[in-house]
């Protein structure tokens, strides 16, 4: 009975302990998750806030002071000179670049995946040149380019700046589209070749299907780091200046309005992106 009477207490001080421990994580995390998204957020959204924002001095550059609500800018949107050309460049530069390296990755994520090493001779170099193509610097891989297409004469532009891209969003596209892969079912595809489907059509009518939620993923991600890229296409560009570039020289004399601007509609259009891949993910 005495030792009864002494584990009751205690009993009751570990609950209530757990009861503290389990309160404290249901508010810690929550609001831990809400400030890192604060956090990551904020910036984006001074951008947004200060592209409606006036300007009363003579010089169409940013002000960090608000001086009143207008939509002027957006509706001078292409009046400063070779920003709309920069910015339609970086967007032709990022969608032919994510289509080359989303086929090139998505091949090559299924050829990791379905080959063994006996098979797929130099497996392990390929996979230690995706790591380290994630690892290496950009002023690293931006210098090499550089020196590579300057040894053999390559004239700098858009074919370098398209080359430059795939080579660093090859990696990313592979890593994402070999993670759905792994978990990838073979009895289906087996199952497409007992009823009389060739290599091909297996892939389009199944394979694909199944792995489009990765390879949108990947996508993405090719399309993002290639239109955010500047380190890599500085060294590349030569006198193709895509919309990164074109800021950073903008704001050594200030930055206009309008960057904001574009800089919001591209925010917009990643969002729209990201939730379409998102639909497309679960109804798959």
């Amino acid at each position: 009975m005495t030792t009864e009477l002494r584990e009751v207490p205690g009993a009751r001080a570990s609950a209530k302990a757990r009861r503290v421990r389990s309160r404290l994580g249901r508010f810690a995390l929550p609001t831990y998750s809400w400030l890192v998204i604060a956090y990551l957020v904020f910036p984006i959204a001074v951008m947004i806030v200060y592209s409606f924002n006036k300007v009363t001095t003579g010089l169409q550059n940013v002000s960090f002071s608000w001086n009143g609500f207008t939509t002027l800018w957006y509706q001078q949107w292409s009046n400063i000179p070779g920003l709309t050309s920069a910015f339609w460049l970086s967007v032709r530069l990022a969608v032919v670049s994510t289509l080359i390296a989303t086929a090139l990755g998505t091949l090559l994520a299924v050829a990791l995946v379905r080959y063994s090493r006996k098979k797929f001779r130099g497996k392990g170099a390929v996979e230690q040149v995706l790591f380290l193509n994630i690892a290496a610097p950009e002023i690293v891989m931006g210098a090499s380019l550089l020196a590579l297409f300057v040894t053999y004469n390559v004239a700098r532009g858009f074919l370098t700046l398209v080359l430059a891209h795939v080579m660093f969003s090859i990696a990313y596209v592979t890593v994402t589209v070999r993670a759905r892969l792994a978990g990838f079912e073979r009895a289906l595809e087996e199952a497409a070749y007992d009823l009389g489907a060739n290599a091909f059509t297996t892939f389009r009518l199944v394979t694909f299907p199944l792995i489009l939620p990765g390879v949108l993923a990947g996508a993405l991600m090719a399309f993002a780091l290639s239109i955010d890229d500047f380190v890599t296409s500085n060294f590349v560009a030569g006198s193709s200046v895509p919309f990164p570039v074109w800021v950073y020289g903008a704001t050594r004399v200030g930055t206009p309005p309008q960057v904001f601007v574009f800089g919001t509609a591209i925010f917009a259009v990643g969002i729209g992106m990201a939730v379409m891949s998102i639909i497309l993910g679960r109804k798959k």
